[in-house]
């Protein structure tokens, strides 16, 4: 049970392959006659048959024939009969390598894999390349180098593409899986696979649609908190929404929230097929971020300012040297050598010069990447100065890029440079460019290590109250809120909002205006007009009662002549703002098919979707969430001193997006919201005008009940928290993980015995691998769970002062199985909390999540020379049995 569930696809010992007769290559299809040559070109390290689907013999006679994995190159007509004989050699996975497979026939072959317990890669695509296995199962072209790169792709010719361009390249590959469209093992099983796979160190991923957001968020956030990721997404469609109902639903494109999506999972977006080619030169030489200060290093001026122009256009910052780094290299370098910004040595730099900089670059902690540029220049070698690059990469633990400028004359230095696993450009912007994509690989490194709660600390909001009034609107088979409604959600849960009263006649506005006190504003309500201002339908500053008797007349003819056949209830009367210095900002929602609901920020007023200022981020926030949300928007830079105003109050401004995000995460009828224009200055915030439109809540697609069903990614699950006595005094909590646990965890394996280490990981393992550790403590809380017990216990400072400090003393875990309806589960405690009934606590809460989830078997695996364990899942109700495929362990199930 330690190995992935996919092995038998990606690393299977045993093969047997449908293509066609040997002796017959016109009967073959085209994909079969390329898997006949890719197979025959290396020997597989495995067993490999061949077998024709006419073969005489019987079905007993296959049953007796086994193998991993079954691969299928034949006619449409002949793919399920060829699925259905490996069913029968109890084949764990089958490749099928075709074209031309239409979505029924997909859906077909899906179920015939179901029935068999067949895990199916395609159709549809070109198969899969295994380098370190000398397994080239595909039509896409030879076998690739090894290497360290996985590339997965939604399209056959980017997949041939991108090896032919990786052959001239010398980028080598751990795996390659080529897609195509309806297949039945998906993408985010791919990278769930290649997350655990120790032969990959990083991924590229071309994309061009998904079809499961949670499933897909899921092993990307996986995926990206153990390796780097970079995806190139196809089909960028427009941003406008014809049908929208609010600003946020209009100028809100899917792009824009797939962008807000992949950033949340810790990947990095490219949007060109060169800049997929950058990265993986990048990702090939195992750079990991660090920051987005780069120094360049060059001996031509030019080539160097184009470089840093393109830093600062893109957002990164100019790696300087400190002064002590400065006056320590310039004795080194030639007379006219310049070190204030760029570190340009001149045209007299030489191999030693470059060495010389690199190295005070690499040391230098105010530098987190070094590019270094080669002009050609007479009477120098470029392959010597590539070479110096080669030795001094050995030195240095940060990024180095390079740009050797020109073309035949440093067509081997590149080749050098290639060879020593250094990223090569032949422009300074696409080496820029590059370096661009590893800085944005930190910075989303860090939203992703973000797993607010669905509530904040804030003061609790009135649920049930929001959730009445939205009731009342889809009972009255309404579906857009009045303007009154809106500001009554926002109340609820907190918001500030103006007093708002509606009026049904220009007396009882008169009186309205008189009584809240003058200047007032006047608004017309009515469910089917989206924007106010459209119709003159806002009239501000109104200063005295006849006025507000002779506008609110006006009002109502102009909307009625205007619109006839809107509904209209009256006109609203509130204060005006009194923010006299106040910016206007918006703060929307959106629901994107697949993503969900998205909360966007940006510039508000009349003329939001001319200004078209956003910046997106899939629910749930915490602080830190909504504050680099407000610095993405270019509004930002307009909330602190601005001319002649105050700065504002951004702790008031990110509260509010709090609280948006506790609306969206606890009421999932919402679809489209606007408070725009929201009015911020110094001394707060306060909505204005808001408009919200509300769906009946969608329902799981497993139909089990999960109030955040809506999410693509779920909160943190605050609610299985709780506080246990500990036998012999004292107390603990158990609570679920989160990625700040990642100390403490380490120090738990660090503390056990090695007959505790063994037992829990089969291993003499005295320390957690870092991908390892990120995994165990970074999960997305849907298709897995991890309980710790938590102590709090004094310790001695090295002051020998005394200090409490928290420590993981146990931790249970789940992982669902790929029936989506059982998981596997692992515990271990701390040696010195053996006997205090912690394995029983931990066991039974985890086995409480998981009846949540509506999974309705727990198994494992438990080394039969561990007593104490199978005697606590046997008092816990588990059956223990033998397993089949290893003595040494007992299989203990529990129905849930």
């Amino acid at each position: 049970m330690d190995k992935h569930y996919l092995t038998p696809l990606f690393c299977p010992e045993s093969i047997v392959v449908f293509a066609g007769q040997l002796e017959d290559p016109a009967s073959q299809t085209p994909q079969a006659r390329a898997l006949h040559a890719a197979l025959r070109a290396q020997r597989y390290t495995g067993t490999l048959r061949f077998l024709d689907i006419h073969t005489s013999g019987t079905l007993a006679d296959l049953a007796q024939s086994r193998a991993d994995l079954a691969i299928i190159a034949l006619p449409p007509q002949d793919i399920a009969a060829a699925l259905e004989i490996a069913g029968r050699m109890t084949c764990r996975a089958a490749l099928v390598i075709s074209s031309g497979i239409s979505a029924d026939q997909a859906d077909a072959l899906k179920k015939i894999a179901r029935r068999a317990g067949v895990y199916l890669l395609g159709p549809n695509g070109l198969g899969l390349q295994r380098p370190l296995l000398q397994l080239n199962a595909s039509a896409a072209g030879p076998l690739a180098r090894a290497g360290s790169l996985a590339l997965v792709s939604q399209s056959g010719a980017l997949t041939s593409s991108i090896l032919d361009w990786a052959s001239n390249n010398a980028v080598g590959f751990s795996s390659v899986v080529s897609l195509g469209p309806n297949p039945s093992v998906d993408i985010a099983q791919v990278l769930d696979f290649l997350a655990n796979d120790a032969q990959t160190q990083s991924i590229v991923v071309y994309l061009e649609g998904i079809t499961n957001a949670r499933c897909f968020m899921s092993a990307l956030r996986s995926a990206a908190n153990a390796k780097p990721v970079v995806v190139l997404k196809a089909g960028r469609k427009p941003a406008g929404n014809e049908a929208a109902q609010t600003h946020s639903g209009a100028i809100v494109g899917s792009d824009d929230v797939f962008d807000a999506a992949l950033r949340r999972a810790g990947a990095v977006r490219v949007r060109s097929f060169v800049e997929l080619f950058s990265a993986a030169k990048c990702l090939a030489s195992r750079y990991r971020p660090v920051g987005k200060r780069l120094a360049i290093v060059t001996n031509g001026g030019g080539p160097g300012v184009l470089a840093a122009d393109w830093v600062n256009e893109i957002f990164l910052q100019l790696g300087r040297l400190s002064p002590e780094s400065a006056s320590a290299l310039k004795p080194l370098l030639p007379e006219l050598a310049s070190l204030v910004d760029l570190i340009d040595l001149s045209e007299d730099a030489s191999p030693d010069h470059y060495k010389a900089a690199i190295d005070a670059a690499g040391k230098d902690r105010q530098i987190d990447g070094v590019l270094a540029i080669y002009s050609p220049k007479p009477g120098a070698d470029p392959a010597e100065m590539a070479h110096a690059l080669a030795e001094v990469k050995r030195s240095i633990g940060k990024p180095l890029l390079s740009c050797w400028m020109g073309d035949s004359s440093v067509a081997a230095a590149r080749g050098i440079l290639n060879d020593a696993a250094i990223p090569s450009f032949r422009t300074p912007e696409a080496a820029v460019g590059a370096f661009g994509n590893i800085a944005s690989f930190y910075q989303n490194q860090l939203l992703l290590q973000q797993t607010p709660p669905p509530l904040s600390t804030l003061a609790k909001p009135d649920i049930e109250g929001a959730r009445l009034v939205i009731e009342n609107v889809l009972a009255e088979r309404r579906t857009v809120l009045t303007e009154m409604e809106s500001k009554t959600l926002l109340a609820s849960f907190n918001i500030p909002v103006t007093k708002t009263i509606l009026a049904r006649g220009a007396n009882e506005a008169m009186m309205i205006a008189t009584q809240l006190g003058f200047p007032v504003a006047l608004k017309i309500d009515s469910p089917d007009i989206s924007h106010k201002s459209d119709v003159q339908g806002v009239i501000l500053n109104v200063m005295n009662a006849a006025s507000v008797r002779d506008n609110y007349n006006d009002m109502l003819q102009r909307v009625t002549r205007l619109l006839p056949e809107a509904r209209i209830n009256g006109v609203t009367v509130q204060n005006m703002a009194g923010h006299r210095r106040g910016r206007e900002i918006y703060i929307g929602l959106v629901t994107d098919d697949p993503f969900g609901p998205v909360i966007a920020f940006g510039a508000g007023g009349t003329m939001i979707e001319l200004i078209n200022d956003r910046a997106m981020e899939l629910p749930p926030l915490n602080q830190f969430l909504a504050r680099r949300l407000i610095e993405r928007a270019r509004v930002a830079e307009t909330l602190g001193e601005w001319r002649g105003a105050s700065a504002v109050d951004r702790e008031a401004l990110e509260q509010v997006l709090l609280r948006v995000s506790e609306m969206v995460c606890e009421l999932p009828q919402l679809r489209e919201m606007d408070i725009n224009p929201l009015i911020i200055d110094e001394t707060g915030a306060v909505a204005v005008d808001a408009r919200i439109v509300v769906h009946n809540a969608p329902q799981a697609a497993s139909g089990h009940a999960n109030q955040y069903n809506h999410l693509a990614i779920l909160p943190y699950p605050a609610r299985y928290e709780h506080v246990w006595p500990l036998r012999g005094g004292g107390e603990y909590t158990v609570r679920p993980i989160h990625p700040d646990d990642a100390h403490m965890l380490q120090e738990l394996m660090h503390n056990l015995s090695p007959e505790s280490r063994y037992f829990r990981f089969v291993s003499s393992l005295v320390e957690l691998p870092p991908t390892m550790l990120a995994r165990f403590t970074l999960i997305d809380y849907d298709r897995e769970m991890a309980l710790v017990a938590v102590f709090k216990e004094r310790r001695a400072g090295p002051d020998g002062e005394m200090s409490e400090a928290e420590r993981i003393v146990g931790v249970s875990r789940y992982i669902t199985n790929p029936d989506r309806a059982s998981c596997e589960f692992a515990l271990v405690v701390a040696d010195d909390f053996n006997g205090k009934g912690l394995g029983s606590r931990l066991m039974q809460s985890i086995m409480d999540v998981a009846r949540d989830k509506g999974l309705a078997e727990m198994d494992g695996l438990v080394l039969a020379n561990n007593p104490g364990m199978l005697k606590l899942m046997r008092s816990l109700g588990f059956a223990v049995k033998p397993f089949a495929e290893d003595p040494d362990f007992k299989l203990v199930t529990h129905a849930l």
